[in-house]
């Protein structure tokens, strides 16, 4: 009996594979349509980010990640998956314009377990988000992370981040990036 089990077994799992690799693929994301609950402008304000990007450290010529920004759930969300080229693992964040404050929200995953939570808005021609991270510094050294989003010439768009340790009386570089789009 086990050996007819192993059988059936055997011819059902090549149809369920060649069956899921028949499924046509899901749709691409689209902005909401007018009348849509997520087509304001406020909703609409980190569209700029989306694309497929090659990311280089600002002035430099090295690709050092690629992304993926994707507009999801008729045009609600953003969602990043950063994919860094000589390190291992990578992260992504999801985004959202929250009603309820009137302000953006982004949550940060990463491949080491981190999880930063930004908020903040579009103001002056930037997105600027902020959020504590944990261990920033090193094991037990968190420090407040602000994100700058800039649109730049060319289609690219600068990711400008700074840290502070000290309640915001002094900032430093912590990265700077340039998102080239990609085909």
């Amino acid at each position: 009996m086990k050996a007819m089990q192993m059988v059936v077994i055997a011819v059902a799992i090549p149809s369920l594979a060649s069956a899921q690799s028949a499924m046509p693929a899901p749709p691409p994301a689209q902005s909401a349509p007018a009348g849509m609950a997520c087509a304001d402008a406020r909703h609409r304000a980190f569209d700029f980010w989306i694309g497929k990007w090659e990311v280089r450290a600002n002035g430099q010529n090295k690709v050092v990640a690629r992304s993926v920004i994707e507009s999801l759930y008729n045009g609600c969300a953003i969602r990043e998956n950063w994919m860094p080229i000589s390190a291992t693992g990578g992260g992504g964040s999801l985004s959202v314009y929250d009603v309820s404050t009137g302000g953006w929200r982004q949550t940060w995953v990463d491949s080491s377990g981190t999880r930063v939570d930004f908020a903040g808005d579009y103001a002056n021609d930037a997105m600027v988000l902020t959020g504590n991270w944990r261990g920033i510094n090193g094991p037990g050294k968190d420090g407040v992370v602000r994100m700058t989003y800039t649109r730049q010439p060319g289609g690219k768009v600068r990711q400008f981040g700074e840290v502070t340790t000290d309640g915001g009386k002094s900032w430093t570089v912590s990265f700077d990036f340039i998102y080239s789009p990609t085909a």
